[in-house]
């Protein structure tokens, strides 16, 4: 009993030091919208604070059969230009519009690769609206949680931007090309602070 009693003092004690109170302030919090684990376009979970933390990125719902699918071009595009930079892009198929995402996992990356030479980050196909929606698309569309960039999300290709600080900066309709999202980009890379 003493022991236990010793033992518990001595917890308290380190518990109550200066050096807890700055261990506890150095580390940082997880930001919400990085506060999820996924599948990968290869069935792994991706812990996206752990992947993404600190870079800048670019959330978009994509499908490989859509008017604007030719956007992959752009967004591969905008991947070579500031990858090196702090830059993420990641590609969460959706088959919620138009049914123009049909395919398996397999067939998606291999569409994106062979036909777009896509090598950015994709996740594994999941709902962007409705019922099954994925737990990163209701924080990502809800009003409460995201703020002025909050709402349904309303064709694939729809764009999120996340600065370093894991806060989103910027939401862009789907025919909003890559290219006009390029400016805002630059502004908001880790090395540019």
């Amino acid at each position: 009993m003493k022991l236990f009693a010793l033992f518990a003092v001595m917890l308290f004690t380190l518990a109550m030091s200066p050096l807890a109170d700055a261990a506890k302030k150095e580390s940082p919090a997880v930001p919400p919208v990085l506060n999820f684990t996924m599948k990968d376009i290869d069935g792994k979970d991706v812990n996206l604070a752990e992947k993404y933390a600190g870079k800048t990125i670019l959330l978009v719902n994509v499908a490989s059969k859509c008017g604007l699918t030719k956007q992959y071009t752009g967004l591969q595009k905008l991947y070579d230009t500031y990858k090196d930079k702090g830059f993420v892009i990641v590609g969460i198929p959706a088959n919620d519009f138009g049914a123009q995402e049909p395919g398996s996992n397999e067939d998606i990356k291999e569409f994106c690769s062979t036909e777009y030479k896509v090598n950015f980050p994709m996740l594994a196909k999941v709902s962007v609206k409705g019922d099954k929606m994925a737990p990163l698309y209701k924080y990502l569309t809800s009003k409460e949680s995201n703020g002025k960039f909050g709402g349904d999300i309303t064709w694939n290709f729809e764009k999120f931007l996340v600065n370093p600080k894991g806060e989103v900066v910027a939401r862009y309709a789907p025919r909003t090309t890559p290219e006009e999202v390029g400016k805002d980009i630059e502004k908001n890379l880790p090395a540019s602070k």
